[in-house]
């Protein structure tokens, strides 16, 4: 990944380099200076002022095609197989996976999520898929810590300050 500077006379000097995968989207927090980007392998976090490399987020086990990030700092990312992942912002934690249903008729192979984005609430998240379908998936108002429980493991939060 290359990460670009505006000169003041208004031509492009490369940045950093970093050796990464194709990338395949990218999302900025709407409240921090910080972007993420998404590669078939893994999602990584940057600084947005300098482009300097925060963290890895690994476990989607697919290729991530797309990613939304609400002011909550809830990451949401979708991959190939329709699997979404949530992962906390600032930790790098997945405290929830969800695997999408392709329509009826269609073939495993169009499970694929292709877009998602928040809706500005932050609250409902809308996606496009390979089965030609857009869904709307929002907040469990009746969830609580005894029927959707997270393992919490405070051992991978970062110590790096943002």
């Amino acid at each position: 990944m290359f990460v670009w500077r505006q000169l003041r006379r208004g031509h492009n000097d490369k940045g950093r380099g970093f050796a990464v995968k194709s990338v395949r989207s990218l999302v900025i927090h709407p409240t921090l200076n910080m972007f993420a980007s998404a590669s078939p392998d893994n999602i990584k976090q940057w600084k947005s002022k300098d482009g300097e490399f925060l963290q890895n987020l690994s476990g989607h086990n697919a290729i991530v095609n797309s990613m939304a990030v609400n002011e909550q700092g809830v990451l949401v990312s979708g991959a190939d197989n329709g699997s979404i992942c949530l992962w906390d912002w600032r930790s790098g934690f997945c405290f929830q996976r969800e695997q999408t249903k392709a329509q009826s008729g269609s073939i495993d192979s169009e499970a694929g999520i292709y877009a998602m984005t928040f809706d500005r609430t932050g609250t409902r998240l809308i996606t496009a898929e390979a089965d030609k379908t857009i869904k709307m998936f929002k907040e469990d108002d009746e969830a609580t810590e005894e029927s959707h429980p997270i393992v919490w493991r405070p051992e991978i939060i970062k110590r790096k300050a943002y």
